[in-house]
Parts: C-alpha cells; structure tokens; sequence
C-alpha cells in the first residue's frame, strides 16, 4: 500500500475504509463491514495526527419515559438544537472521528432522531450507533430507522423480575422489542453489573446468544446520579467470570473498570480526549457521561473546545 498524507489519498484496495492518523499508526475502518484495520508499521508526524476523537457519544436529551433507580443522567431538562448537531457531526468526521453513539436520555424521544441518524449515514462517513432502554421500539419505528444507523445498543438490568424492578416495565415484552432488531440492524446488550445483577450473567450469556445479540458490553454500576457503586467482592466476583467466560457472544467492557481484566485495547498511545468524549444534553463536553465538569460548546466551536479539554486533562 503506498501512503500520501497531503491528501489521504490510498490504493483502491482501501477504499471504502476511513483513515484515521494517530500515535499508534494508520487506523482504517470501514463502516459498511465494521472491519478495523491498524498498520501500526507507519509512523505518522505528529503534526498529522487526527485532532478529533476517535469516539464520541452523545445525550439528545434528558428526557425518559422511565425513572430507574440507579440512573446516573441528568434530570435537568435539557435536548440539543438539531442544526448544532448535524454541524458538530460534520466536523467531528471531517478530523477523524470514527463513530458517534446517540444516547440519553431515552434519544428514541428525540423529536428528530431518524432526520438526525440520516444525515450522519448520508452525508457524513461516521459509524452511527444507539443506546436505548429499548420499549419504544416498534416495526414501524424501526422501518423508519432501517439504513440509517450501524449498531443498536439495548440497556438491561439482570433478567426476569430483576429487571423488573429496576425499570418498572415487562421484561418478557422488552426481549420482544429486542428481538424486532434481529433482521433490521446488528445489535448489542449493555448490562449493569451490581450485587443483584451479578448471579444473572449465565442466563444473560444464554438469552443474547438466543435472540441474536452480537455484543454483550458489561457496566460495572458508578455511584453517579442515582447510581451505586459497585462493591468490591461483587467487582471481584465479576472479573472472575470474565477470566472464565468462553460464551459465542463478543463480551466488553465499560473503560472505568478495566483494570484487573484482560483485555485487548490496540490503540495503546492513543487514549484520552483522542480515543473517546462525551457531550452531554446541554451541550457540554466532557471526558466522560460520568463527570460533571466539562466545556460548553457554544461558547465555543467543537474542536476549540476539544483543545481547551484536552489541556485541562
């Protein structure tokens, strides 16, 4: 393959893959096949490097239709101007960044969501993803939404009455809801982890090979908002079934509790601001959904405050 960095132009071999230039090398990624491609062989001047980051989520809104007890988002209402996004989302791709995950809130309140998801699929190269408790789902909600997001993220709290009491809503119903997604888009399962979810992971493991799931990402509970840390034993007790795990299914990882668990992380320069950022319902950015502090946006212009982020960090 030969490089040219003036223009990031490649052989035609990759040409339906985004570059991305960083610390560890020249990362292509192709949002049709989700194929990752790092080379790490190159090295690339830093004055080259992508200032954008590889990952960015983003809360539409505050508002939900539920009220969990361990929620760690705002309640201050807040929803985001559709003309900021799609023009932040224009910028972000145009410096690098990969893929932007919509959340909440419930983004499935978003009054212009699927207006929203296409214009990132049609007239950006970003990966388009979304984090939803899942009820609101619909066959006609999700013909609508067909072709125009890459991977559907599905929030579960244990399984059976478990759930149940944490989100007030039928846990029969919402693996019905999930199971309209299994020929519409690629989907995954996001699953808190605490003391009273942990004895629920074997099942968990057979339900999303069952109905189709291709990733189980595992959130360790953060005492933010309504949130409760997890405890130390249970934190204990879930790297042990992570070491032992030998399911079908891809299995993550929330960044805050990786350390004691092995996983695989490729790009290991590039991490920070430059690996991922958060913007929450107001418009504020931050390293994380977690923190409270950050830059509003509009004081500012996106990549200006990525800058003044990054420097605070």
């Amino acid at each position: 393959m030969v490089e040219d960095y003036s223009n990031n132009r490649y052989t035609n071999s990759f040409s339906n893959y985004k570059s991305r230039f960083g610390p560890d090398g020249l990362h292509l990624f192709n949002r049709g096949t989700g194929s990752n491609i790092l080379i790490d062989e190159v090295v690339i001047p830093v004055q080259r490097w992508s200032k954008a980051p590889r990952q960015v989520s983003i809360a539409l809104t505050n508002t939900c239709d539920l009220s969990c007890s361990h929620c760690y988002a705002p309640k201050q209402k807040a929803i985001l101007d559709f003309n900021l996004l799609t023009n932040w989302l224009h910028i972000l791709d145009i410096n690098g960044c990969i893929g932007v995950g919509f959340g909440g809130g419930e983004p499935t309140l978003y009054p212009r969501l699927i207006e929203l998801c296409e214009y990132a699929v049609n007239e950006t190269t970003l990966v388009v993803t979304m984090t939803t408790h899942g009820h609101r789902l619909t066959d006609s909600f999700l013909k609508k939404l067909s072709g125009k997001v890459h991977f559907i993220r599905v929030s579960m709290d244990g399984i059976g009455t478990t759930y149940e009491n944490y989100r007030r809503r039928s846990f029969n119903e919402l693996i019905l809801k999930i199971k309209l997604l299994k020929d519409i888009v690629p989907f995954g399962v996001n699953y808190l982890v605490n003391s009273a979810t942990l004895d629920d992971l074997n099942e968990v493991v057979k339900l999303v090979e069952n109905i189709g799931a291709s990733e189980l990402l595992l959130l360790p509970e953060v005492s933010v908002g309504r949130g409760i840390s997890i405890d130390e034993s249970t934190e204990r007790a879930m790297q042990k079934w992570i070491r032992d795990y030998r399911g079908k299914v891809r299995l993550s990882i929330s960044e805050t509790h990786t350390d004691g668990i092995p996983v695989c992380e490729p790009f290991e320069m590039e991490n920070g601001i430059s690996a991922y950022a958060h913007i929450d319902a107001r418009g504020v950015l931050k390293t994380n959904s977690f923190v409270q502090d950050g830059v509003l946006i509009n004081d500012v212009e996106i990549m200006d405050a990525l800058q003044i982020l990054r420097d605070s960090n």
